[in-house]
């Protein structure tokens, strides 16, 4: 089957040494016969006939302006049809399959009239005349019609299957194409989605090892055994981001050996909040009402990224003195999440500022949000302080 395929590759690409390999057979078909005979001026016109054979595939439409200019000097010259001849069928072929549409027409319309003239000379000097000789005129007009007809017609067929075969070529060209396009649109995604990860994963170890790391800095000349509680919750929360890290970059890897543990979602806020006490954050969380129906895929996994992200930015932002509190809320249209603290409120520039230029603060929490139809408002209380509340809708029934 290989080598059956290779074959078939190799006739495909060399057109013309195939081609040219017919017009020889076929010359050495037709012109000896004339060369025994003495006849030199039939083996011209043979020859002129069956040459142009060679190139009726990649250029046939002077092929077979060649071939009509050789049939007409034989017309004019008043020969017997000669073994050449053999040639028009083939030509007629060519033009049909690879030539195009108005040239496929031509030598269609030629090869009728042809027929009409290679008879009627043919009756001409033949001594049946009447209706003999007309009805044996008419039979071998039909004969090369018939002939003519079965020519054009594969060729024909020939040239609508090459066309289907391109056209599912160039379809199966544009399927790849858009298949590379969604690939690349897909890693784009998962970029972003990684960056996000990592963002929330980094600035919060980052912001509580940071706040515990200058408490432990002071209290270590007034009190050392403070000092010391507070480097051990900056080596764990250094332990659970290094773990959190190695599990993001787990599901990365491909085999048997990458880590698939499930990614935090509600069911671990308390463990969330205890770190962000543990780094000296008071916080108060309250949960009401049950879920109506499951949250999307992944949406667990939002609203806890959106609770460490809102708490973390309390931690940076809202001053030493800050308090907060958290809040999940079950809606009967889904969840919502509201995260308060009574820090600096309209006097921090943190919100503004990744607003318009963090493109993993806020806007990342909205990019989350919205990939749920969900949305996301943040911005200074009323009775000061700052508010961000956000909300995921239930997956449709």
């Amino acid at each position: 089957m290989e080598r059956r395929h290779k074959l078939y590759q190799w006739l495909r690409v060399n057109t013309f040494r195939v081609d040219l390999a017919l017009m020889i057979a076929v010359l050495l078909f037709c012109g000896p016969v004339y060369l025994l005979a003495d006849r030199p001026g039939h083996f011209l016109l043979s020859s002129a006939l069956v040459i142009p054979l060679a190139w009726r595939r990649t250029s046939p439409v002077r092929a077979a302006a060649a071939i009509v200019l050789a049939c007409l000097a034989l017309w004019a010259a008043g020969l017997e049809p000669l073994a050449g001849l053999v040639a028009v069928p083939l030509i007629i072929y060519a033009v049909a399959a690879y030539g195009p549409a108005w040239a496929s027409r031509t030598v269609l319309g030629l090869g009728l009239l042809g027929g009409v003239l290679l008879t009627s000379r043919n009756l001409s000097s033949t001594a049946e005349t009447g209706v003999l000789g007309l009805t044996i005129s008419a039979v071998y007009t039909v004969l090369i019609w018939m002939l003519v007809l079965f020519s054009w017609t594969l060729g024909d067929l020939t040239r609508v299957r090459r066309q289907q075969l391109q056209t599912l070529s160039d379809r199966a060209r544009r399927l790849e194409i858009e298949q590379q396009q969604e690939r690349s649109l897909a890693a784009a995604d998962e970029r972003a989605h990684i960056a996000r990860e990592m963002h929330d994963i980094v600035a919060h170890s980052l912001s509580v090892i940071i706040t515990q790391s200058d408490g432990a800095r002071y209290a270590a000349a007034t009190n050392p055994s403070v000092a010391t509680e507070t480097l051990a919750t900056v080596a764990a929360t250094a332990r659970t981001s290094l773990a959190e890290m190695r599990r993001l970059l787990g599901v990365l890897r491909h085999g048997d050996g990458a880590t698939t543990r499930p990614l935090p979602g509600l069911s671990d806020v308390d463990e969330l909040f205890l770190g962000f006490r543990a780094a000296g954050l008071p916080l108060d969380f309250e949960q009401q009402g049950s879920p109506r129906r499951g949250l999307p895929p992944g949406a667990e996994l939002t609203a806890y990224r959106v609770l460490q992200e809102a708490l973390t930015n309390v931690l940076k932002h809202a001053g030493p003195r800050a308090s907060a509190s958290a809040a999940l809320r079950w809606q009967q249209r889904g969840l919502q999440i509201e995260v308060y603290d009574d820090g600096r409120g309209a006097s921090a520039d943190y919100a503004g500022e990744n607003a318009e230029h963090g493109g993993n603060g806020l806007r990342g929490m909205r990019e989350r949000i919205s990939l749920y139809d969900g949305s996301l408002e943040a911005g200074p209380a009323a009775g000061g302080g700052f508010l961000v509340s956000a909300f995921l809708p239930y997956t449709e029934a």
